[in-house]
C-alpha cells in the first residue's frame, strides 16, 4: 500500500529525553539534513547545566526544537507541533507546550510504574484519556531498537543507546529527509569502534524501515527548499561563526590571533573552534582562571596581535579590572561576552541579555568600552569582524555581547566571499613621531590621530619607540606618569570622545516601516531580532502598522537613534533582561520607553510579542 505523502510549509519538532538519552545529537543530525534540502530552519537546543542530571527526572530533561520551513522563518517557533518524548518526564515536562492536535511519538518501553511515580504520574497518561487532545503515536522505541539489532555483537545496554538513531530514522522517514549524510557522520564518529558504527547505522535505517512498514503511520510529510538568496549555505551556530569572524578578522587585519580564556558555558565552544586553526596564526591559550585569560590577551594585544577573551557575565566580573586597564592601555582588545542566566551561576546553560549594564559601567573609573551585537547566530560572522574593526581602528577594547540562545542556535548561513569583507590591516608605529623644541625626535605613545583619537600602536622591540605603559595616569601626548589634575581630567575626556566619536563611523540606525505612518516603534538588540520580528510580522498581517528597528551598536549609539525615536508617539523595548536598553535609552534621549521584559531563560515567543505589540497599537 503507497501510503499518503502530505505537503506542508513548516514544521516545529521538539525532541526530549535525559541528558543521556542523546536528543543533542539527534536534534543536530536532524538539523544538519534538513539544512543540506535547502529548507530555512531554527534551532532551540535546552539542556540541564549538570553534567548528568539525575535519570528520569525533571530537571534532567533534556531537548532540542527546530522549526523548518519552505520559506524565511526567524524564530525556532513559539510550540513545537510534533513531540518525541523518550519518557515520562521528558512528556510531562513538556506537555504544556503543545498545542491541541499536536503528534506525539512516545517510547512507551519507558513507561513503567516506577518511571511515572518519579514524575507524579499516578496512571499512565498513555491510557487514562489525559492526551485525547493530542494525536498519539505509540512506539516501543528500546525493544524495536534492541531487536533490530540482534544480530550484532554488542550489549543489550549499548544497543538501547542506540534508540535515539531509531527515532532519529523514523522522523527522518516522516519528513523525506536525506539519510546519507547522517550515515556518513555515525560512520566518522565511531570510527575506532566498527561495530558500534554499524549498529547505530542499523538503529537508524531500521527506524526508517519503520516508518514506511507501519500503520501506525499512515501519512509523511514533505516541507519543500526554501527560496533563499542565491549562494553557498551551510548549517551554522552562533559560536561556531562568532569563531569564524575572529578567524577572518586576523586574517583581514593581518594578524596574528591570540585568545586568552578559561572555559566557561556557554563560550567554550568559541575556544574549542579557534584551537582547530593554527594554520590560520591562531594561538589560543586555556588559562588557569579568567583573570590570567585576559591578562594574556591583553599582552598579546601590547605585542602586535589581535587579542581576545571570551566569557559569560561571571567572567566579565573577573576581568574587569584588566578591561579598564585596557582603557588605560588604549589597546585593541575583543571581550566576548555570550551572556547566560545570572547572576552568579545562575542558569549556566539558559539564555539571558542581562549584562548590557555591566558591559556599559562593570569598571572603576570613567572606562567606556563600545558594544557590539549580533542578532541572529550567523550574523555572529559579521558582529566580530566589526568589533575586530572598531578595536584596531580606535585601539580600545570592545565587547561583543552574545547569547546562549545565539551561540548554540543554529541556521543556514551564506558563506561570503572573503574579497567582500572588510580591510582592517593597521600601520604599526615605526619610527618617532615627535620632534623636540631642540630638534631630536622621539616616540610619543599617546600623541593621536586628530580623526579617530587613537594613539599610536607600537611593536614592542622597535628600534627608538621605547614607551612606558601601565594602570596608572598618563600625560597627554608623552606618556610618562601624570598625576595632574588638568591632564587626568582631559585624559578621561579625551578617551570618552574616541569611544563617542564612533558614532560617525557605523551605520544609522535602521527602520523598518513599509507604510510609513506606523505610531509605534519596537526597538531591540542581540538575539530578540527573531521573535520581534516575527511579532512585527503577525502585527502587519492582521492590518496592524508597527515600525522595528534593532541596534547591533550598543555604545555608541548610532547618531540618528535620538531623530528615530522621537519619531514615534510609542517606542517598545521588549529585553531578556529587567529593562536595561530601556533605561540606557530613556537616560539619553528622554524617551518614555515602553519596557518588556522577561528572564525565564528562554527566547519571547512571537506571538506574545505580537500581543504586546497589538495592545499597545490600540492604545495609541
Amino acid at each position: 500500500m503507497t501510503k499518503q505523502v502530505k505537503q506542508i510549509d513548516r514544521v516545529v519538532i521538539r525532541f526530549a529525553g535525559d541528558s543521556g538519552d542523546g536528543m543533542q545529537l539527534t536534534g543536530d543530525r536532524f538539523t544538519s539534513e534538513t539544512a543540506s534540502f535547502g529548507n530555512d530552519l531554527s534551532t532551540l537546543p535546552n539542556f540541564p547545566a549538570e553534567i548528568r542530571a539525575p535519570a528520569g527526572t525533571l530537571p534532567g530533561v533534556s531537548s532540542f526544537q527546530l522549526h523548518f520551513a519552505d520559506h524565511d522563518i526567524l524564530t525556532p517557533g513559539d510550540a513545537p507541533t510534533v513531540l518525541v518524548a523518550m519518557n515520562p518526564a521528558a512528556l510531562k515536562a513538556n506537555i504544556r507546550d503543545l498545542p491541541r492536535g499536536a503528534e506525539i511519538i512516545v517510547n512507551t518501553d519507558e513507561f513503567s510504574k516506577r518511571a511515572m511515580a518519579k514524575v507524579g504520574y499516578a496512571t499512565n497518561p498513555l491510557e487514562d484519556g489525559s492526551l485525547d487532545a493530542y494525536n498519539i503515536h505509540a512506539v516501543p522505541l528500546t525493544t524495536l531498537t534492541v531487536e533490530s539489532l540482534a544480530s550484532f555483537d554488542i550489549s543489550k545496554k549499548d544497543a538501547e543507546r542506540a534508540k535515539n538513531m531509531f527515532a532519529l530514522g523514523l522522523l527522518s522517514w516522516l519528513y523525506h529527509r536525506p539519510t546519507e549524510s547522517t550515515i556518513a557522520f555515525l560512520q566518522k564518529k565511531f570510527a575506532k569502534l566498527p561495530v558500534i558504527a554499524e549498529a547505530n547505522v542499523a538503529a537508524f535505517k531500521a527506524g526508517w524501515n519503520f516508518g514506511e512498514t507501519t500503520e501506525g503511520f499512515a501519512v509523511s510529510y514533505e516541507v519543500a527548499p526554501a527560496k533563499l538568496p542565491a549562494g553557498t549555505y551551510r548549517n551554522i551556530t552562533g559560536n561556531l561563526a562568532l569563531a569564524y569572524g575572529l578567524v577572518a578578522a586576523g586574517q583581514r587585519a593581518e594578524l596574528p590571533v591570540y585568545l586568552g580564556s578559561y572555559p566557561i558555558t556557554p563560550a567554550s565552544d568559541i575556544l574549542h573552534e579557534l584551537a582547530k586553526h593554527k594554520n590560520f596564526d591562531v594561538r589560543t591559550f586555556q588559562a588557569e582562571d579568567e583573570i590570567a585569560g585576559i591578562g594574556a590577551a591583553l599582552g598579546a594585544a601590547f605585542g602586535g596581535a589581535l587579542g581576545i577573551t571570551t566569557t559569560s557575565g561571571p567572567g566579565v566580573a573577573l576581568k574587569s579590572e584588566a578591561i579598564g586597564l585596557a582603557v588605560s592601555l588604549e589597546l585593541p582588545l575583543l571581550i566576548v561576552d555570550v551572556q547566560r542566566g545570572g547572576p552568579s551561576t545562575g542558569l549556566p546553560t539558559k539564555t539571558e541579555q542581562s549584562d548590557l549594564l555591566q558591559a556599559m559601567f562593570g569598571r572603576n573609573g570613567e572606562a567606556p568600552v563600545p558594544i557590539v551585537a549580533p542578532r541572529t547566530a550567523g550574523d555572529c560572522f559579521d558582529a566580530a569582524i566589526e568589533a575586530a574593526r572598531i578595536a584596531l581602528k580606535y585601539r580600545t577594547p570592545v565587547f561583543l555581547l552574545s547569547d546562549g540562545y545565539l551561540a548554540n542556535g543554529s541556521e543556514p548561513w551564506r558563506i561570503p566571499n572573503v574579497d567582500d569583507l572588510p580591510d582592517l590591516r593597521v600601520e604599526f608605529a615605526t619610527e618617532p613621531n615627535h620632534e623636540n623644541e631642540d630638534g631630536t625626535k622621539v616616540f610619543w605613545p599617546y600623541k593621536r590621530d586628530p580623526e579617530t583619537l587613537a594613539r599610536p600602536w607600537a611593536v614592542p622591540g622597535t628600534p627608538g619607540l621605547e614607551h612606558r605603559i601601565g594602570g596608572i595616569e598618563k600625560a597627554d601626548g608623552i606618556g610618562t606618569i601624570n598625576y595632574e589634575p588638568a591632564n587626568h581630567d582631559f585624559m578621561v575626556r579625551v578617551r570618552q570622545a574616541k569611544v563617542d566619536g564612533i558614532a560617525k563611523d557605523i551605520a544609522e540606525l535602521e527602520v523598518d516601516d513599509p507604510t510609513g505612518d506606523a505610531k509605534v516603534l519596537v526597538v531591540g538588540w542581540g538575539s530578540t531580532y527573531g521573535p520581534i520580528a516575527a511579532g512585527v510580522r503577525r502585527v502587519r498581517a492582521q492590518g496592524g502598522k508597527v515600525a522595528q528597528a534593532h541596534l547591533r551598536h550598543l555604545n555608541p549609539f548610532p547618531a540618528n537613534t535620538a531623530e528615530v525615536l522621537k519619531k514615534y508617539d510609542k517606542v517598545i523595548v521588549p529585553e531578556m533582561n529587567l529593562g536595561q536598553l530601556a533605561l540606557l535609552l530613556r537616560a539619553k534621549y528622554l524617551v518614555d520607553a515602553i519596557a518588556y521584559n522577561q528572564v525565564r531563560g528562554l527566547p519571547f515567543k512571537a506571538e506574545e510579542l505580537a500581543h504586546v505589540i497589538q495592545e499597545v497599537i490600540e492604545s495609541v
